[in-house]
């Protein structure tokens, strides 16, 4: 048998993927299951449902509800939180040079940089040079990455995954899903899905209640 995998669906301008990012690491390493980073841009999704924008702007109630329970669970986790502006920011380039990343060793790392830079420090994602500075950070050298970020290969990359997001039916991030398919929707689900790919069914779940 195969070690337990589950692959970790998010998109850089998803409020509950920062502090799952955060999270599914430590977790997962704890639960034996190995995480694949599936970076994807949910705009052709909600697109494609008729909304231009994030349904917590459509529901401007629910939007409110949201912020203040991002706050709560930043607050519990000890992790910084500042509300960003605009919301959502255009992830494209973040998306893109996490896929460069992935291919390499500090992918991951990067991933957990950006979504503190946005949602921590209320950095502009959008903007070359946020990103420069992540790399940066993590001693990457930024002007290779950013050049192979706009090359035709990872364009095309990020795009078949975009469309394997869909065809997944994946509607929303943070989404998990397992290699037996079960499809995990929301930060709140993190440690359900992890069990899940673990045990490969429900019967352990129970047994464990």
């Amino acid at each position: 048998m195969s070690d337990p995998a589950l692959d970790f669906w998010f998109d850089f301008a998803s409020t509950y993927s920062y502090p799952a990012t955060l999270r599914i690491r430590p977790l997962a390493q704890h639960a034996g299951v190995s995480i694949r980073f599936r970076p994807f841009l949910l705009g052709p999704i909600f697109k494609a449902q008729g909304w231009e924008t994030s349904p917590f702007n459509l529901y401007e109630v629910k939007g409110r509800n949201m912020w203040r329970d991002l706050q709560r669970i930043c607050a519990d986790l000890s992790i910084p939180f500042q509300r960003p502006e605009p919301f959502p920011q255009n992830s494209l380039l973040g998306a893109r040079v996490a896929l460069v990343g992935l291919a390499q060793s500090w992918g991951e790392d990067f991933c957990e940089a950006l979504y503190r830079s946005q949602f921590g420090e209320r950095r502009r994602i959008d903007e070359p040079a946020t990103v420069a500075a992540v790399l940066a950070a993590l001693k990457v050298d930024a002007a290779p990455v950013l050049a192979a970020a706009h090359s035709d290969a990872i364009k095309s990359q990020l795009r078949r995954q975009t469309e394997a997001a869909q065809r997944l039916g994946i509607f929303g991030a943070p989404s998990f899903v397992t290699a037996d398919g079960e499809l995990f929707w929301g930060n709140d689900r993190l440690e359900r899905a992890l069990l899940w790919a673990k045990r490969g069914d429900d019967e352990g779940f129970c047994l464990s209640l």
